[in-house]
């Protein structure tokens, strides 16, 4: 979580020390084979007189105990994959006569042939699953012989900012340019084609926790770790495009990301860009950080969330204080506005987020939002009458706005769930997770892809945001992360539907 008016990978490093050198006591013990019979009358304890060690007799029994179970768990282990292997060889040899062998036996026997017979194909695809469900611990998984379009492919990988980032976002206006905020209290705004740095906003003096576009002018709201948000105009001139990367992968890539060295990046960052430095509006109300901030329908008011427990909605051409929105019993996490109705939600630690109608001027109610386990990450509304919650308990939940007492539909994953979002075309929902992985659902809870993440691409630490782009028939994904990166990433929409 982001802290306030500092670098939480700072804060990280500076919690690491340096490995401090042990006196290790070696302990020397006397192995013998599994399958010889220990000499009658010899003891544990005689086994190892005689050397060096200042440990009791009973530790040292126990020791020998606990490294004989190891050893023999070791040995079946070698013995079943032993017998593995050939059964694969003779499975091998059973189909090599209709021109395929199974990736993963003997690596001699050469490729998979281009093509291989229907019947060939499903007691391959069988074999597949039973020896990748049974050996997954001891060898590689197969991998599919399908010929199908990749449903994901690497757009740009944007590389500068010095911290992690936690947020990001697309703008609403031309021209489209991506912005990031990040933990090294700065924003920048970058070229989604080339990945150039085009602007750079370095007026806060804390961690910028959040970023968000006007729906109609060239006009910023940043919410910080200082204590307040900054509303803030930017002028930017798009560089001449340059041709796509030939860069795709399946998005099931079951490869793992290799972690670089802590501060490590590729390419250039920002050095020379032009920077504003000066807010247009600064909004000061909040006691504590500033966590997330976000624009009404039409862009004269903004809310802002803070972890004073409090939500704010402000004036835009005044500054002005309107409300307080109090009632969290925990510091919010996020805040959301519907897109075209005047409604904010807010999450928060305390398990729950709350609904906030301002379409009445004389009435402003208030729901609460059950359900949810543990810490409430993020809240977003969809483009119909739904919510979109997502919760450190690792699942995230759609809600009806007109039945608010159960979710009416449940998505359980393997990891905390970070800054979700939902594209307005195909209601596709992006989960950001704790464990580096980024997975598309749709509003009914069917899985539909996880994107690639392997040595050449996806993240290399926790993924923090996610956010679509869905301008001139295209659809683009952005990913941000703690690894001090935003990603790009092109969804072949139709062919991922058609998957599904």
């Amino acid at each position: 979580m982001p802290l306030e008016g500092g670098s939480s990978s700072g804060s990280a490093s500076a919690a690491r020390h340096p490995k401090q050198k042990r006196k290790a006591h070696s302990l020397s013990i006397r192995r013998t084979n599994s399958t010889e019979e220990r000499p009658p009358g010899i003891l544990r304890g005689e086994m190892l007189e005689g050397q060096d060690s200042k440990l009791p007799l009973a530790v040292r029994n126990n020791l020998l105990d606990l490294f004989g179970q190891i050893e023999r768990e070791f040995e079946n282990l070698y013995l079943e994959n032993l017998e593995l292997r050939r059964e694969i060889d003779s499975l091998n040899e059973r189909l090599t006569g209709d021109g395929q062998a199974i990736e993963g036996g003997d690596p001699t026997k050469g490729a998979l042939k281009a093509k291989a017979s229907h019947s060939t194909s499903q007691l391959s695809q069988k074999l597949k699953t039973t020896y990748k469900a049974s050996t997954s611990k001891i060898v590689s998984s197969f991998k599919a012989t399908s010929g199908s379009r990749a449903l994901c492919q690497l757009l740009k990988e944007y590389i500068g900012h010095r911290d992690g980032i936690w947020d990001l976002g697309v703008t609403r206006t031309q021209p489209v340019v991506l912005g990031t905020a990040s933990a090294d209290h700065s924003a920048l705004l970058w070229s989604i084609e080339t990945g150039k740095c085009l602007l750079r906003y370095a007026g806060h003096a804390g961690s910028v926790n959040s970023i968000k576009f006007h729906p109609t002018e060239q006009m910023a709201l940043t919410a910080s770790g200082d204590q307040t948000a900054h509303i803030w105009r930017y002028m930017v001139q798009l560089p001449a495009p340059q041709p796509p990367p030939d860069v795709s992968a399946p998005c099931d890539d079951d490869q793992d990301s290799s972690d670089r060295e802590e501060g490590e990046v590729d390419g250039d960052g920002p050095s020379e860009v032009p920077t504003v430095r000066v807010a247009t509006a600064t909004l000061k109300s909040h006691q504590g950080v500033v966590i997330a901030a976000d624009w009404l329908v039409g862009g004269r008011q903004v809310v802002t969330a803070s972890w004073d427990r409090a939500a704010n909605l402000y004036e835009v051409e005044t500054s002005e204080l309107v409300h307080t929105l109090t009632g969290h019993d925990q510091e919010l996490t996020h805040c959301c506005t519907h897109p075209t109705q005047r409604l904010v939600v807010t999450s928060s630690r305390d398990t729950t987020f709350r609904l906030w109608d301002f379409r009445d001027p004389s009435i402003h109610s208030v729901n609460v939002f059950q359900g949810h386990t543990d810490t409430v990450t993020s809240a977003v509304f969809t483009v119909g009458d739904n919510v979109v919650s997502g919760s450190d308990d690792r699942t995230v939940k759609v809600w009806d706005l007109k039945n608010m007492r159960s979710p009416i539909t449940t998505i359980r994953t393997d990891s905390a769930v970070n800054r979700i979002s939902v594209s307005a075309n195909q209601r596709i929902i992006a989960l950001p997770h704790d464990n580096r992985q980024v997975r598309l659902f749709d509003m009914s809870g069917v899985r539909l892809v996880r994107l690639p993440r392997s040595n050449r691409m996806g993240h290399r630490r926790m993924v923090c945001c996610t956010a679509w782009n869905e301008e001139n028939q295209a659809c683009n994904l952005f990913t941000c992360g703690f690894d001090r990166q935003a990603i790009g990433w092109n969804i072949n929409i139709p062919a991922l539907l058609q998957e599904k």
